[in-house]
């Protein structure tokens, strides 16, 4: 990130999540409201746990923000867990013996690594006897503060009309009518609004329907569920990101970003993979022009935007050579079963090296919907780190002043 820098801290049962954004520029409006709108999305979804039930996070603002604007100065956040109040005793940070006669299983070192979690390496790196202290750290529950900080980069990008949005394409071996890569704003935010009334986010209402029994049986078998999801980003004009460099590609910088949410192990940008049975011929956007829409119409309906030059499909995803090409951004991701289950793999005690059933952590049956929601907020991030590298500034008034000048430019080109 260069020119906006963020950090989370915290544990999945620890007292809170925080968070800080580093580079955001003064004088653009924000409110926890702004922030909690995405924090009650990624609680969403057909398929999550226990933990959903108890929360209810809200971030407060700390600072950064006075009298509804930003200052300039780092915004910090912070959501507490409510399930702290019951683990507080096994979370403290003081060292203290367990009070005489109260058992609790919790205070028990995690000794059982489960396969497909951080615990096994985590401890081998860092030396630790007791899993939990992987675990805590490792856990979705992070991913709060993510969706908080992403929020803000939205409501940021959202100044200069650019939207951010998922939907669920697969869960299972359930499968949305294949749509391609759509070119048009419009379709993607007609897609958006459809998919935000789904229980599982998928905008096809027969497809949806087949992954919430999908759903039920996995929970019914004590299993889990992975699947796919879609990131767009509409109303980019062309040039963010540069072709100068490996690490200022955005395609590069988008998918380290998508690959580092918990249980992510794929990305592709556009028609990614497709491409690979396809002729050249097939998957090459070709170029149009026709003149910018006045100021005062958006040009949404067109296959092409709002900048002169055009394409009629988008196959790059709105990304080529590592910059964006005015065409909507696409984004698609892989997110594995959650590896945590009801009926525990088999394992290894790292003290004894005698074989046990995995232990257990209270975990959701599918979260492919709230993983949906955590990748807006790392595109929006990226994004809008790309968009103060194209259009640097230190308050809103000179960005947008950035911003104006150089849409006058394309429209003259």
């Amino acid at each position: 990130m260069n020119k906006l820098r963020y950090f989370t801290s915290g544990e999945s049962h620890g007292r809170a999540l925080s968070g800080i954004l580093e580079g955001v520029p003064s004088g653009f409006p924000l409110s926890s409201d702004d922030i909690d709108r995405d924090l009650r999305r990624r609680q969403g979804g057909y398929g999550r746990g226990g933990r959903m039930k108890i929360e209810s996070d809200h971030a407060e603002i700390l600072s950064g923000v006075r009298k509804g604007e930003t200052t300039g100065a780092p915004v910090a956040l912070l959501i507490e867990n409510r399930d702290w109040e019951n683990w507080q005793d096994v979370m403290r940070v003081e060292f203290r013996e367990p009070k005489a006669g109260i058992k609790d299983a919790r205070h028990d070192p995690v000794t059982r690594p489960r396969p497909g979690h951080a615990d096994l390496a985590g401890a081998l790196k860092y030396g630790h006897k007791d899993i939990r202290n992987i675990l805590e750290r490792s856990s979705a529950r992070e991913t709060a503060m993510r969706v908080a900080l992403g929020a803000i980069a939205k409501k940021f990008l959202s100044e200069f009309e650019v939207r951010t949005g998922s939907f669920i394409t697969r869960i299972g071996k359930v499968q949305s009518p294949e749509t391609g890569v759509l070119s048009s704003e419009e379709q993607l935010l007609s897609m958006f609004d459809n998919a935000e009334q789904s229980q599982v986010r998928c905008p096809d209402t027969v497809a949806g329907g087949k992954m919430v029994k999908l759903i039920d049986k996995a929970k019914r078998d004590g299993d889990t569920l992975g699947g796919i999801f879609e990131v767009f980003v509409t109303g980019l004009p062309p040039g963010l990101g540069s072709h100068v460099q490996w690490d200022r590609k955005l395609d590069g910088r988008l998918a380290q970003a998508l690959m580092s949410i918990q249980a992510i192990k794929g990305v592709e940008i556009g028609s990614g993979f497709e491409m690979a049975g396809r002729f050249g011929s097939e998957v090459m956007d070709e170029i149009f022009y026709s003149s910018p829409p006045s100021r005062s119409s958006s040009g949404r309906g067109r296959a092409g935007g709002r900048y002169g030059f055009y394409r009629k499909t988008n196959n790059a995803g709105g990304i080529e050579g590592g910059m964006t090409n005015g065409m909507p951004l696409v984004i698609r991701a892989v997110m594995k079963p959650i590896p945590t289950l009801r009926r525990p793999l088999m394992s290894v005690d790292i003290n004894t090296k005698k074989p046990f059933e995995a232990a257990y952590e209270r975990s959701d049956v599918c979260a492919v919907p709230a993983a949906a929601v955590v990748a807006e907020a790392m595109a929006a991030l990226v994004v809008a780190d790309t968009f103060l590298d194209k259009f640097g500034g230190d308050s809103r008034r000179e960005i947008m002043n950035n911003f104006s000048s150089y849409i006058s430019y394309l429209n003259k080109f």
